[in-house]
């Protein structure tokens, strides 16, 4: 990871979350344990590789825990750690924030030349 420019501890958050991927990333697995395939299909625009490197950024992070079960084919699962689930509100509150801004933001637009 990237050394801090500042002591600032919203640099450390964003340097996690941020990006396409990451948030929706913990916001699929609030309902549970998911195979990567299970990802790969909630978000069907992402490559294997993109999210295969967001979900280790995840893990080094701890908010994503990875568990792979020996045999053939290899199933890995992902699931939240104690310190995903406390993000999970957070991401609902910024849901909600957003949709509770949504009709302002469509008169803003429809009124801008």
């Amino acid at each position: 990871m990237q050394t801090l420019v500042s002591a600032c501890p919203i640099e450390d958050v964003m340097r996690v979350l941020s990006g396409r991927w990451p948030t929706l990333l913990l916001y699929y697995l609030k309902d549970g344990t998911k195979r990567f395939s299970d990802l790969r299909r909630d978000n069907a625009t992402v490559s294997h590789r993109i999210l295969a490197h967001e979900l280790r950024k995840l893990e080094q992070a701890g908010l994503v825990m990875r568990t792979a079960f020996p045999g053939y084919p290899l199933r890995v699962e992902y699931d939240l750690t104690p310190a995903g689930v406390q993000l999970v509100p957070l991401i609902e509150n910024l849901a909600d924030w957003w949709e509770a801004g949504a009709p302002a933001r469509r008169e803003m637009s429809r009124a801008a030349p």
